[in-house]
């Protein structure tokens, strides 16, 4: 694989504790998991107080070439992603958001491999290029993604020795459906030849379903898509 797009529903999560975040991204892997040789291009949005200072959703990158040990960063705290773009800032706080019963907003995110390069860029909206990642930062993705992921992903630092009540996506349950869960949509894949392709059939997987689950579907509109996220501690969550 060498890259992947979603377009990814945008919430402001409630968030308990300030060194605690919630993201939703796109995760671009190679490597073993076992290791310490994990490589690893992620995309998305993400409310981080401590990173940010707020609680706002914000275009986020990150990256790692030895599974999060020494290597990488988010956004342009280190070097690594090379913004290309002056006018959509990495870290810059996402609007409108979508609210329960209302008005639902979503972002698109590409990430592909440039073939001649070998640089790994990201796209924004329709075509909006913002930057891209150097291959040589990189040992395995120097050459193509043996996994892609779409996904949320919370801290739970159990204060007290009880779960977290950061919520994940709009802290809904994803039963709940449209305008209450997140979602994503439109899953695709980048082949060798740089075209894309919606994905078939995914393998789905929640760590707690009583804090946070997922469940996924197709139709026609949204291709391959999944609504996750739940709000963390709870009755059955704790």
């Amino acid at each position: 694989m060498y890259g992947a797009k979603a377009t990814i529903n945008v919430w402001d999560p409630s968030i308990q504790m300030v060194n605690e975040f919630s993201l939703s991204q796109i995760w671009i892997l190679s490597g073993s998991f076992d290791g310490s040789d994990l490589n690893s291009i992620e995309a998305g949005w993400q409310v981080s107080p401590e990173l940010y200072g707020d609680s706002r959703p914000r275009l986020f990158t990150y990256w790692t070439s030895d599974a999060y040990q020494a290597t990488g960063c988010y956004n342009l705290l280190c070097a690594g992603f090379v913004q290309t773009n002056s006018k959509i800032a990495i870290g810059a706080a996402i609007s409108p958001i979508s609210s329960v019963s209302g008005s639902q907003y979503d972002i698109t995110i590409l990430i592909w491999k440039d073939p001649k390069l070998g640089n790994w860029w990201m796209g924004f909206g329709e075509n909006t290029l913002v930057g891209y990642w150097p291959a040589e930062l990189f040992t395995h993705l120097a050459d193509h993604a043996t996994m892609v992921e779409w996904g949320g992903e919370v801290v739970n630092s159990r204060i007290n020795g009880q779960h977290t009540s950061t919520q994940m996506g709009s802290g809904h349950f994803p039963d709940d459906g449209f305008a209450k869960a997140s979602y994503f949509r439109n899953l695709e894949i980048v082949d060798s030849d740089n075209s894309l392709s919606g994905v078939q059939d995914i393998s789905i997987m929640a760590e707690n379903t009583n804090c946070y689950n997922i469940m996924s579907s197709y139709n026609d509109q949204w291709g391959t898509h999944f609504y996750y996220g739940g709000p963390g501690r709870n009755p059955k969550c704790q």
